[in-house]
């Protein structure tokens, strides 16, 4: 079986070598770059199944890289997870909204990082799983997991990785309440080590892109999230 790829984008040379060190360790094949221009064009040659990508970068940052990326047809879909000494809430919205799957704060312990990596490798793309009658249709919004796409209002809307499989599993279960960590374990991964306010982060972003829609996602106050039951 072919390995996993992993580009790992960091300019501090130490962090560099513990973070190729533990995942090729693990298992992975791992490239590496310290520039932003140079990580955006191995990103779009070699196609790694996983960025790993510091925002405090020469030249580009992290940010430009990952918003370049997700513009790009060709790796949109292209699974990032940032690594960043910048933890306040208001980065990490920044950095889910610019479409990251997860974010990693400095600093880290190798296990942790392993963990998060293992976690977004092994959900994949939601398309590679579902079947072809996977579609689901709520007033104005149209979710086709074959498509891996979200209509609201008969327009596309671009969703991050995280946010389709969030609202796919909230849209597939209507009425049922979820607590923040069932979501945690049942869309970012059981083995994954992660903070409820990304739950809250996402589901935010979320009934943004839904518009006047936004009412679909409900807040079960001191629980958790559901999606509107139909007979409501």
């Amino acid at each position: 079986m072919p390995r996993e790829k992993i580009l790992v984008v960091e300019d501090e040379a130490d962090i560099l070598e513990v973070i190729q060190y533990n995942l090729e360790r693990e298992g992975y094949a791992v490239t590496t770059s310290a520039d932003g221009g140079e990580a955006l064009r191995m990103a779009r040659s070699e196609s790694p199944d996983l960025l790993l990508l510091d925002l405090m970068l020469p030249g580009m940052d992290g940010l430009e890289v990952c918003r370049r990326l997700k513009e790009d047809t060709l790796t949109r879909t292209m699974p990032v997870i940032m690594v960043t000494a910048k933890g306040e809430e208001s980065d990490i919205v920044i950095g889910l909204g610019m479409g990251a799957d997860d974010y990693v704060i400095k600093p880290f312990s190798p296990r942790e990082l392993v963990a998060r990596v293992r976690a977004v490798l092994r959900r994949g793309s939601l398309r590679d799983g579902a079947g072809p009658a996977e579609r689901i249709q709520r007033d104005g919004v149209l979710i086709d997991a074959v498509k891996h796409q979200v209509l609201v209002d008969g327009d596309p809307v671009p969703f991050t990785a995280t946010e389709f499989r969030l609202l796919h599993f909230l849209a597939s279960h209507p009425g049922r309440v979820f607590t923040r960590n069932q979501l945690l374990s049942r869309v970012i991964g059981d083995d994954a080590i992660v903070i409820d306010r990304n739950i809250d982060v996402h589901v935010r972003a979320i009934r943004k892109k839904l518009g006047s829609n936004r009412a679909l996602v409900e807040t079960q106050r001191g629980v958790g999230y559901r999606f509107k039951d139909e007979s409501n």
